[in-house]
């Protein structure tokens, strides 16, 4: 019962893979389980030379028979090194979503990365995934059903509030807008995103949504770190500057536990309008809240958000997306139903105890091809 994860950069970094990384470390853990955590240069899954020389030396000073486990990441740039490493390590590797699917990346890179994460996948014994998915997708890269396991993100389950709006009345009024012959609200709708600035989180096309809905009330607070794709960043703030949103959009960077809490429990809906997930954690913890959600028909994100919790749109289209969020804004019953549903889904899902447990069991037997 132990197992060593090899992850690339900062095992720290607050983004969804690598906290299911350390929430699921720590579940196995409390089992019982001894774990280590080893790390890789930030260059994979494209390392450069001296990476991966420093990444062979890791995986050589591994003991024979250990299982390692390898994040999805680091996965690609390991196809060379898992070749000499399957007959006397018991691997598994933790996919989120095949990173050819990338957003952003040239047809060119994508082929490359394919081609390497595909190779890297039949050295393995086990492939877990995050979701169903990810499993179908896997299919195609010759990931046979006996091989696979799918183990979902637990969520960080908290009481749905009961009531935002002493939350509400506490923030700065919102900006005056001209009449449209609506019923004014009492307060601003406050939204939330959670996500790293990349070009798959969709940060873009909710902009530009946005833009369209300017003489409704509302605020969005953006929670996720503004470093990791500086060109992302700047797009985003100068697509802030064009729409006149500056008091609109909060762009606040990563956010401590506490603090993200607190944005959490003011937040009358979440909001993601992402081109690709292999799961969402974020929308499972805002469900977990009771906070309904917003967001698009991308990857596993039906999946994650129950049907009756969220609104969900095609991806890319901003017009759809507009639309959607004009009908909770304009009319408040909407958006309390959705609420109401969403506080009623948050008892049903999944804990990261259970997910700990679920993925002792998708460990279960690895070992029958080593040495």
């Amino acid at each position: 019962m132990a197992v060593d994860l090899v992850v690339p950069g900062d095992p720290s970094t607050p983004t969804g893979g690598y906290i299911y990384d350390r929430q699921i470390l720590a579940g196995l853990a409390e089992l019982g389980w001894r774990t280590a955590v080893h790390s890789l240069d930030g260059s994979f899954p494209r390392p450069t030379p001296r990476a991966l020389r420093a990444a062979r030396a890791r995986f050589a000073a591994i003991p024979d028979g250990r299982t390692v486990l390898i994040d999805g990441l680091a996965l690609a740039g390991l196809d060379r090194v898992l070749e000499s490493e399957a007959r006397r390590l018991r691997l598994v590797a933790l996919i989120h979503h095949p990173l050819a699917l990338e957003t952003g990346i040239d047809a060119a890179t994508a082929r490359l990365l394919e081609t390497a994460e595909r190779s890297a996948l039949a050295q393995v014994e086990r492939v877990i995934v995050t979701s169903h998915w990810t499993a179908r997708t896997l299919g195609s890269y010759g990931v046979t059903p006996e091989r696979l396991r799918v183990v979902e993100p637990g969520v960080d389950r908290r009481r749905p509030a009961a009531s935002r709006g002493t939350e509400a009345a506490s923030r700065s009024p919102a900006p005056r807008v001209p009449s449209t012959g609506r019923a004014p609200r009492e307060s601003e709708v406050s939204m939330l995103c959670v996500a790293t600035l990349t070009q798959r989180k969709g940060h873009a096309v909710l902009f530009e949504a946005l833009g369209e809905l300017r003489d409704r009330r509302w605020h969005l607070a953006c929670a996720g770190s503004t470093t990791r794709d500086a060109a992302t960043t700047a797009a985003l703030e100068h697509q802030i500057d064009r729409l006149s949103l500056g008091k609109r959009i909060s762009l606040l960077g990563d956010l401590d536990h506490e603090t993200l809490e607190r944005y959490y429990a003011r937040a009358d809906l979440f909001v993601l309008a992402s081109y690709l997930e292999g799961f969402g954690m974020a929308l499972a913890e805002a469900i977990a809240r009771g906070v309904p959600v917003v967001s698009t028909r991308a990857g596993a994100i039906p999946e994650t958000v129950p049907a009756a919790a969220g609104v969900l749109v095609p991806p890319g289209d901003s017009r759809a997306l507009a639309k959607a969020l004009a009908r909770l804004l304009d009319e408040p019953a909407e958006l309390a139903a959705l609420t109401a549903r969403a506080r009623a889904a948050a008892a049903s899902m999944p804990t990261w105890q259970g997910a700990a447990k679920k993925f002792a069991a998708a460990l279960d037997g690895v070992g029958t091809r080593a040495a």
